[in-house]
């Protein structure tokens, strides 16, 4: 049975994108970004991107006593980035379910990818360790800074 190869990202699927650079502490001895670190990167992204609505993200864990956990993360990488590449990590949503969000993650060095992912984070009540609806208010406030932004890049 053949698999089928999901389509590669198009740097136009995203609207948000961060811009990193390789530190010397990230290659390995191929001279290359040790593969661990393109999940790190993928954090950074999501923490600026949420960072950007504006929401206390941690007020909010505080009163409702839910957060949100990592269940799902995947990197498929397609080039090596090496000591000193300047990088963007884009992010988007590509679903948002009852209790999960997927983002859809990709690095470009200019136009050219060279890994794309996705992480899926489901809304958990911290005290009870089951998943928990996601709020209206999360999903608006998401929805709406991803039409913004895709908005914005449309100009």
């Amino acid at each position: 049975m053949t698999k089928q190869r999901a389509a590669l990202p198009k740097r136009s699927d995203f609207h948000f994108f961060w811009p990193l650079r390789v530190r010397y502490a990230e290659i390995d001895a191929q001279n290359v970004v040790f593969n661990a670190h393109y999940l790190t990167y993928f954090d950074v992204a999501l923490t600026e991107a949420c960072r950007v609505t504006g929401h206390d993200w941690m007020a909010d864990m505080q009163q409702s006593g839910c957060d949100f956990q990592l269940v799902k993360s995947l990197v498929e990488y397609r080039q090596p980035l090496r000591f000193d590449d300047e990088f963007e990590v884009a992010v988007a949503i590509s679903r948002l379910g009852r209790s999960s969000v997927s983002w859809q993650l990709s690095v470009w060095v200019a136009d050219e990818l060279y890994a794309s992912g996705e992480i899926v984070w489901v809304y958990t009540d911290l005290k009870a360790g089951k998943s928990a609806p996601l709020t209206a208010e999360f999903k608006q406030l998401i929805t709406e800074r991803q039409l913004l932004l895709a908005s914005a890049n449309a100009l």
